[in-house]
């Protein structure tokens, strides 16, 4: 993927190693002048209710930006791919001012917990967790560490197994999570983030430069243009169909990020911090995700998912390498520490105690669960080696989680009377539909919609599926609205 980038000088090794180890030293500095550490589900997931907005934001904005974005983003060589990001922004509102509120109303660690006292069922709690589980250890935690361990098998040396970087950065990442919790991932995110975001966009600018602040000339207008046919990966009508539900579910009801936003003091203090993450989200983000790809269209042509690599490796003077290295290693760090924090928490809090007896110390069980999962993850590293394209991937086995797990959260809040078990036969429906959509039904030709189109298609009758249940069992449902859903 990065086969141009040179490799590395023993001083630019130790630039890379000394950053790192920086990080992991201002992040131990801080954190040891907590006041909690008593092993609670609150203090090890919930950083004991202490983020300030400044830890909320960062926390939540590296949490999602990764290699995968810098890589995959990129690597489509296109301005359109920039819509995931402003399209956020809207998400993060959401989360804001609509999630943030019903969220501390309940009292929640889990988004789960919501939904258990929304349906007073457990069996769709369960279901929910487990698909979160499912998607982090199979998708997010493995395709983290894949991205990052190729970018830094080109920077170190093309000879080293990529199996290796992959377990280098998860032992790190591992070691943050293990010992401690949410409050040293939030702040390990927001120390690295203004690294991470400042060379990146230290690198859009270099980019620039290098084709002297034009990539419209001689270049191709579909990659330029923002608004994308129906043959691209954003077609310009999805931003009015199923990307706005795929951003409610993102931001909003998906532990990774909320689980962020529920460990403030307050909720002003969170919604503080998620405003500040949605501001980052429009102004900073979009630029590094697709401007060093269109340039590097302009200088290579079309390299796919080696783009931002050859670019950096073109554009990036030689005494920053190292820097860089930092870069990609914290990115990867934050994402996969931050992912590996909410699969804990959800296992520990959805399962452990739920079904085999009480935690007396969170903290030892998440150790042991922490090692488990990382491990499994570096063993799933190779399955993604073949992937075309890896954002585009990610968003298409989203689809698998994302939309039927949203139904959940709409039959439960916007309707009253719904049982929890015709919850579970509306998530399980859009399970079966949109694997049948991505497995079977659209490579076969059979259906051409777009994937985003399909998932507002699953998102519907999912919770269809649901009343459609709970009617056949008895039950009657009735439309609550918004206001009510709020209180």
């Amino acid at each position: 993927m990065l086969a141009n980038l040179p490799t590395t000088s023993g001083v630019q090794i130790i630039v890379c190693v000394a950053i790192t180890a920086l990080i992991g030293f201002a992040t131990w500095a801080k954190v040891r002048q907590a006041k909690t550490h008593d092993g609670s589900s609150k203090d090890v997931f919930l950083a004991g209710g202490g983020l300030t907005w400044l830890f909320v934001a960062g926390s939540i904005t590296l949490t999602n930006l990764s290699t995968d974005q810098l890589v995959g983003m990129n690597g489509n060589q296109m301005l359109l791919l920039a819509w995931w990001e402003i399209c956020g922004f809207a998400g993060l509102l959401i989360l804001a001012f609509v999630f943030v509120p019903i969220y501390y109303k309940n009292n929640c660690t889990t988004v789960t917990q919501l939904l258990e006292k929304r349906y007073k069922g457990k069996s769709i709690r369960t279901l929910i967790s487990g698909l979160f589980l499912f998607g982090n250890i199979l998708i997010y935690l493995p395709a983290a560490l894949y991205s990052g361990a190729l970018f830094m098998q080109s920077l170190f040396g093309t000879t080293i197994p990529l199996i290796y970087f992959a377990g280098i950065l998860a032992i790190i990442s591992a070691a943050y999570t293990i010992f401690g919790g949410l409050r040293a991932v939030a702040v390990m995110d927001t120390y690295s983030g203004v690294g991470i975001l400042g060379l990146a966009m230290a690198i859009v600018i270099l980019a620039l430069a290098a084709v002297d602040y034009d990539i419209v000339t001689d270049m191709p207008l579909e990659r330029l243009s923002m608004i994308g046919g129906p043959d691209s990966p954003i077609p310009f009508h999805t931003l009015f169909t199923g990307m706005i539900f795929i951003q409610i579910f993102y931001w909003s009801t998906n532990q990774n990020i909320t689980q962020r936003a529920m460990a403030a003091p307050t909720v002003k203090e969170a919604q503080k911090g998620v405003m500040v993450a949605a501001i980052i989200r429009i102004l900073i983000v979009p630029p590094i995700v697709v401007i060093p790809g269109v340039v590097a269209y302009k200088l290579f042509g079309d390299v796919g998912d080696a783009a931002y690599g050859r670019l950096v490796a073109e554009v990036l003077p030689g005494w920053l390498s190292g820097a860089f290295a930092a870069m990609v290693a914290a990115a990867v760090i934050t994402t996969f520490s931050a992912v590996l924090n909410s699969s804990v928490a959800l296992y520990s809090v959805d399962f452990h105690e739920q079904f085999i007896g009480e935690v007396k110390d969170h903290w030892k069980l998440g150790g042991a669960v922490s090692v488990l999962l990382t491990v499994v993850a570096i063993m799933l590293v190779p399955l993604y080696q073949n992937a075309d394209s890896i954002i585009n991937l990610l968003q298409q086995l989203n689809g698998l989680l994302s939309m039927p797990i949203l139904s959940a959260f709409i039959a439960g809040l916007l309707f009253r009377g719904v049982c929890a078990p015709a919850a579970v036969g509306g998530v399980i429906w859009g399970v079966l539909l949109y694997g049948a959509y991505t497995f079977r039904l659209e490579p076969a030709g059979i259906i051409t919609m777009h994937y985003i189109d399909f998932m507002v298609v699953t998102l519907t009758t999912s919770v269809i599926a649901a009343l459609l249940t709970n009617r056949a069992m008895g039950n009657k449902a009735r439309f609550a609205g918004f206001k009510e859903a709020l209180t």
